[in-house]
């Protein structure tokens, strides 16, 4: 038996079977450029439109409202560059939260260092939500933009995007959101979240790595070109397309639509809480909304550890840990800090995240292995 458990499917997920396999024709034999009428280059055109309409099926929107990109980091700095530089000389402020990826949170301090932009961070509670009223308070006559991310890729929180985007298009300002950690796992639907543009990236939903998409709302929303060239992506995102990826990316969006909330999956995340408590009672924490989070995501605090410390006695375990080791001890992740989390379980953070191939055998060992790191920790402890 594989001594190797992967629990870290929010940082990336494997490719799946079906992806491979609707991709390897684009690899092998159709070559030819996607926008050519002759044989070489019509199956690849063909092929984009309809991976197109496979990912505008799982969110709900019009295929011509996409425009696929390397990923959600590109998705981000494109939504917000790109409407920011529309509006410049006009409006200036965005509106954002504390608890953003860094594909979000770097572009918007860009724009303040570069461009003189305002910035609102709006704070989180101690589960790592938004309050809309917030959002409405935060709005001037100056504000561009509003950026929130749909679910947070540490702790899973879901934030009420619903709520903002109805606060936005009551104010007649864009909203952007992130949400390439919720596509794929919970039900996203464009219309429903009220928003005008959303990142997502293959590589969270069993897609490669290098593919994602931009959804930008017909008609509602200024947007600035990315990269200038022969008009590719509505003449926003020039460059001849990655069909290969961008097909894999659409057989990953169709297949995600058969298992939308991931009941298997949510089913083992909780089955895995519950022997943690049963195992460590208080000395372990739930970091995170307990019921308005992703399916597949568990953070958890071990009491008075260090995450990254304990994270290596687990051999063969891939997570990641809430906290960072430096020469002075740890310090928390921005968003634990954000959050408020009592260092005391902050610093023992680690972020389980479960997928497709998770079996509960695994989840039994990682609490095993648990088991043993932390009575090796508590004996060294005695004997110093």
């Amino acid at each position: 038996m594989s001594d190797r458990i992967y629990l870290d499917y929010n940082a990336s997920t494997p490719v799946a079977p079906e992806v491979a396999d609707a991709m390897e024709p684009f690899i092998r034999d159709h070559y030819g450029n996607p926008h050519t009428k002759h044989w070489a280059g019509r199956p690849g055109g063909e092929a984009m439109v309809r991976a197109r309409a496979q990912v505008a099926a799982l969110i709900g929107c019009k295929p011509h409202e996409l425009i696929f990109t390397s990923g959600a980091s590109e998705s981000n700095n494109h939504a917000i560059k790109g409407v920011f530089l529309a509006n410049r000389g006009r409006r200036d402020h965005i509106v954002s939260s504390a608890i953003e990826h860094p594909s979000v949170r770097r572009p918007i301090e860009y724009l303040v260092s570069r461009f003189d932009a305002k910035v609102t961070w709006l704070p989180v509670d101690p589960f790592g939500r938004v309050s809309p009223d917030d959002v409405r308070r935060a709005i001037t006559p100056r504000t561009c933009l509003i950026s929130v991310m749909h679910a947070n890729n540490e702790v899973g929180t879901i934030q009420p995007i619903g709520e903002i985007g109805a606060i936005a298009r009551e104010a007649h300002i864009p909203l952007h959101s992130d949400a390439a950690q919720s596509v794929g796992k919970v039900a996203v639907n464009v219309d429903d979240l009220g928003v005008t543009l959303m990142s997502l990236a293959g590589h969270k939903l069993y897609a490669p790595k290098g593919i994602g998409a931009l959804y930008i709302r017909d008609g509602f929303v200024d947007v600035d070109a990315l990269i200038h060239g022969a008009g590719q992506e509505r003449d926003l995102r020039s460059g001849t397309e990655n069909v290969e990826f961008i097909v894999g990316l659409g057989k990953a969006c169709e297949i995600a639509a058969r298992d939308i909330g991931m009941p298997r999956v949510r089913a083992l995340r909780d089955k895995f809480w519950d022997l943690l408590q049963a195992a460590f009672g208080v000395d372990v924490a739930l970091h995170g909304h307990p019921t308005e989070r992703l399916p597949n995501t568990l953070n958890v605090g071990f009491r008075d550890q260090i995450g990254g410390a304990l994270l290596e006695k687990l051999t063969g375990v891939a997570a990641t840990t809430g906290s960072a080791c430096h020469a002075g001890g740890a310090m928390l992740s921005s968003t634990l800090k954000a959050m408020n989390v009592p260092t005391a379980t902050g610093f023992g953070a680690i972020r389980f995240s479960l997928g497709r191939e998770t079996t509960a055998a695994q989840i039994e060992r990682v609490v095993e292995k648990l088991r043993s790191a932390l009575a090796a920790n508590r004996d060294a402890n005695i004997a110093t």
